[in-house]
């Protein structure tokens, strides 16, 4: 009996270890691999110059806003999809706002990546170019977008994606940026698949990606930059708390703008495991074996424990529908910020999803990060 309760709890604990490792590697292990493609176009309609599509109703597809919708067939494309139409028998039929038309038939997904597989010409009509950034590990990919005619380039806002993802997904914020005044640089940083990678071949979760955006910022410099607002979505957010709290350059920093993101990894992993159905057991177990791998302390991620030694003017934005980062953690750290003595203005949207706010509602959205960045921008230039 003893021995068959040894041998239980053996492999008890040998399935833990194996299971927190697993998840460990979708954490750190980079995957650009091509996305899943899970719905159907039944019908495409253009009724008096409108055009739709028809879909499954799903939670996807029935989500208000605009959204891509990419598909694949002989040839692959995209579209935005804006208003929901109609609804009956299970499918729901959506105002095709630009892009291509999709084949009936072919096979499609919706995600908040709008314009992901354009540039800031296709999607907003400005000219730009792609710059290498020379980081320490070799040159990355980035998008420059200088401000308008007759505006010198002295504050450029840089735009850090999230985990596994491209700059591409910095896209919706170049708009805005541009309408403020300002240049705009969006960045890839290593393990990126336009930028090099690291020597581990691992993310570390801002712990070291932080340089590659230093060195988008000492590029910056050097081309008439003298502040920089930093734009950090999801794990992007990790990333600019590292770098004000780590960086030579971080009082160069005039402000901030946090979309969705990951303000505390130890508390987002809870959270995401919560999400899988993972007991959550096994978090403390996958960020032991996340530590030995890549030589991380989670505590340096907890902005509001461990708040960073330079905090300008900022905007945190979050919706209440995410499901990939807590947005309990952002009420904590706004709640927080009175007493860290961080000038941090927090806005929560109903309904809205991981990284997708301005899907939600662009004008609102818009409209509060322009005001946002024109008046820090303005006043730290006072």
């Amino acid at each position: 009996m003893t021995v068959l309760v040894l041998v239980t709890a053996l492999l008890l604990g040998l399935a833990a270890v194996g299971g927190s490792y697993y998840y460990s590697s979708v954490l750190l292990v980079p995957n650009h691999s091509e996305p899943r493609y899970y719905d159907e176009v039944f019908a495409v309609n253009d009724r008096g110059g409108v055009r739709s599509v028809t879909l499954a109703e799903n939670e996807g597809t029935l989500r208000p806003g605009v959204w891509d919708l990419r598909w694949t067939t002989e040839f692959s494309g995209s579209a935005q999809i804006g208003e929901i139409l109609g609804r009956s028998d299970g499918k729901v039929e959506r105002r095709l706002l630009g892009g291509a038309t999709p084949p009936i038939g072919s096979r499609v997904r919706v995600n908040n990546d709008v314009w992901g597989a354009g540039n800031p010409r296709t999607a907003f009509g400005l000219d730009f170019s792609e710059v290498m950034v020379p980081t320490e590990l070799g040159p990355a990919k980035a998008w420059y977008v200088g401000p308008p005619a007759g505006i010198e380039p002295d504050t450029w806002v840089i735009g850090v994606h999230g985990h596994n993802a491209s700059y591409t997904e910095t896209l919706r914020m170049i708009g805005p940026v541009h309408r403020a005044g300002m240049a705009s640089l969006s960045v890839s940083y290593r393990n990126d698949r336009d930028a090099p990678g690291s020597a581990d071949g691992l993310h570390h979760l801002g712990d070291s990606e932080w340089r590659d955006v230093e060195s988008a910022m000492r590029m910056a410099l050097g081309n008439g930059a003298k502040r920089f607002v930093l734009y950090g979505y999801s794990m992007g957010g990790a990333v600019v708390g590292q770098l004000l709290a780590r960086s030579a350059l971080a009082s160069k920093v005039a402000a901030v703008v946090l979309d969705s993101p990951v303000v505390s990894w130890s508390k987002t992993l809870t959270f995401q495991a919560e999400q899988r159905g993972l007991p959550t057991f096994l978090v403390p177990i996958a960020k032991t074996i996340s530590s030995w791998r890549a030589g991380l302390d989670f505590d340096r991620f907890d902005l509001a424990e461990r708040p960073p030694t330079v905090k300008p003017e900022t905007l945190l934005l979050h919706g209440d529908a995410d499901r990939t980062v807590p947005v309990t953690a952002a009420r904590e750290l706004a709640w927080a910020a009175g007493r860290l003595n961080w000038p941090l203005r927090y806005t929560e949207v109903q309904g809205a999803g991981h990284v997708a706010l301005w899907n939600h509602d662009r004008a609102s959205y818009e409209r509060t990060v322009t005001d946002f960045i024109t008046n820090s921008v303005a006043a730290a230039g006072r």
